[in-house]
């Protein structure tokens, strides 16, 4: 039988985001205010709710069991975050905004369709095929996430933890839109910021200190009951985790290092650059998020790691650190790691929910068919839209537990890969065209999902993300020279370098 403090440290939690999503809906109902949050979002809400929308489940059970899994080799995921979160602060979130401020965008395609010029919708429509697919898996990611982490820490069963999860995440979304997300994301990095600090001293600790952590990791017997990747003994503690400079051991940590290049251009967190309240709050926002960054994995591995000695038989390595939480904590403090491990997952799946409801009823629905259409009636669509796509995540959960880090850099890639070189292309080259950004945009989706179909497992499951990456930034600079950028787009690029100078 669960504890009581647990169950009480949770259903507190639980009306917390239900009393966020009340509170957001007053702004809610019209397009600008349901799904950009009026445009006035302050820095510490921007810094806090990008990171925890681009971690989720994955940082608190996921890279947590690779660190389990791989030790050291996990670290190439930090340098890889860290670098993707330092350049995307630095280089694309100021001219972003201020193009989007310019053009009045409420989303990505709003913005793609001015700067290229696009009286065709085509940018809205490609959009929303690859955000509507992309979010059902992520958001389905999510809450086998939530199964997980009920069951581990409360026994549910998985089907009950998964629909608890979604039946409170859509009801803040849905009431509150953007502005109960962003808030309800920036209170939920908070507390994964205070766990990812404390949880890793607290496990090397229970395990007697670093040197006896590195001793105990060094005398790590393989996990006979994990399939995937993984290391043991003195590979535990080695960058190459074992697999030195050979082909295996240079593709996993290119891979890893890879995972950071979504900072630079997925949908979901270019929506927190173009609805900051102004350039300087932009600009206070970007260390904060870099120190953040660099503690959630920091201490993701680090806590993956000291359980890899405390729990070495673990039947899952992404209930590392629920087992770690349970036993080395009271109940009042596993209740707050619990309510840690559904904040990651629902900053993640209120933000997808509402990025794929923009692409259908903003992106499609008004510009395309109703342009005409009352606001209120937009919002009210727009939410009926976030409960479909939430019942649709709730079933593909239901069909499988999948294995969270892996599913989730599946759908992180196909949208990052398929947004993100056409966006920077679009920021900083004038030459782009409208038929180049189209292009690479398919390329770079169309790369990404037959990599994992046709060629990942013979190219040493070299990580999808870079060759769609690669596809994305060629073809879309490929096919501009050989068309004709926008009228006006060298000026109006030399305008908004020198509006962002002087910002």
């Amino acid at each position: 039988m669960p504890s009581p403090v647990i169950i009480g440290v949770v259903v507190v939690y639980l009306l917390f985001l239900l009393v966020i999503g009340v509170w957001g809906g007053k702004e809610s109902h019209d397009v600008k205010g349901y799904y950009a949050a009026g445009k006035k979002l302050p820095s510490w809400v921007l810094a806090f709710s990008s990171n925890a929308t681009g971690e989720s489940a994955w940082l608190l059970l996921g890279l947590t069991g690779i660190g389990y899994a791989l030790g050291m080799h996990a670290l190439w995921v930090v340098l890889g975050e860290v670098l993707g979160v330092a350049l995307a602060w630095a280089f694309v979130a100021r001219p972003f905004k201020a193009f989007t401020d310019r053009y009045g965008s409420i989303t990505v395609p709003d913005y793609l369709e001015d700067r290229f010029r696009d009286k065709t919708h085509s940018f809205r429509i490609v959009g929303a095929v690859i955000v509507l697919s992309m979010v059902a898996f992520y958001v389905g990611a999510q809450l086998t996430a939530t199964g997980k982490a009920f069951d581990s820490f409360l026994g549910t069963g998985y089907g009950v933890g998964v629909g608890l999860g979604l039946a409170v995440v859509l009801f803040y979304t849905v009431v509150g839109g953007f502005k109960a997300v962003a808030y309800s994301d920036f209170a939920q990095g908070v507390l994964m910021f205070a766990c990812l600090l404390v949880l890793p001293f607290v496990g090397i600790g229970a395990v007697g200190g670093w040197g006896a952590l590195m001793d105990g990791l060094r005398a790590a017997e393989p996990l006979a009951v994990f399939e995937g990747l993984q290391a043991s003994g003195p590979d535990l503690l080695r960058l190459g985790g074992g697999l030195g400079l050979t082909p295996l051991g240079i593709a996993s940590a290119a891979g890893f290092v890879g995972v950071g290049l979504a900072f630079l251009g997925a949908p979901q967190l270019l929506a927190r650059f173009l609805a900051a309240r102004d350039q300087r709050e932009i600009r206070k926002a970007g260390p904060i998020a870099v120190g953040c960054i660099i503690v959630f994995d920091l201490g993701a591995v680090f806590t993956g790691m000291a359980a890899r000695v405390l729990y070495p038989a673990l039947a899952d390595p992404e209930t590392a650190l629920p087992a770690m939480a349970a036993g080395l904590l009271p109940d009042l403090f596993t209740g707050l790691v619990l309510v840690v491990v559904l904040a990651a997952i629902m900053s993640t799946a209120d933000s997808l929910l509402i990025l794929a409801s923009s692409a259908a009823v903003r992106d499609v629905y008004q510009k395309i068919f109703r342009p005409d259409a009352r606001q209120r009636a937009l919002s009210v669509l727009g939410k009926a839209v976030t409960v479909v796509l939430g019942v649709t995540g709730l079933l593909l959960a239901l069909t499988a537990e999948r294995a969270i880090f892996w599913f989730v850099l599946f759908a992180w890639s196909g949208l990052a890969a398929a947004f993100a070189p056409v966006v920077l292309c679009s920021l900083f080259w004038a030459r782009t065209t409208r038929a180049g950004a189209l292009a690479g945009m398919i390329a770079g989706f169309l790369v990404t999902m037959l990599w994992v179909v046709l060629f990942k497992e013979g190219f040493y499951d070299l990580y999808e993300m870079l060759p769609g990456f690669a596809a994305g930034f060629a073809v879309t600079i490929g096919v501009s020279l050989f068309t004709q950028p926008p009228d006006g787009a060298a000026e109006e690029l030399a305008a908004i370098r020198e509006e962002v100078r002087r910002a």
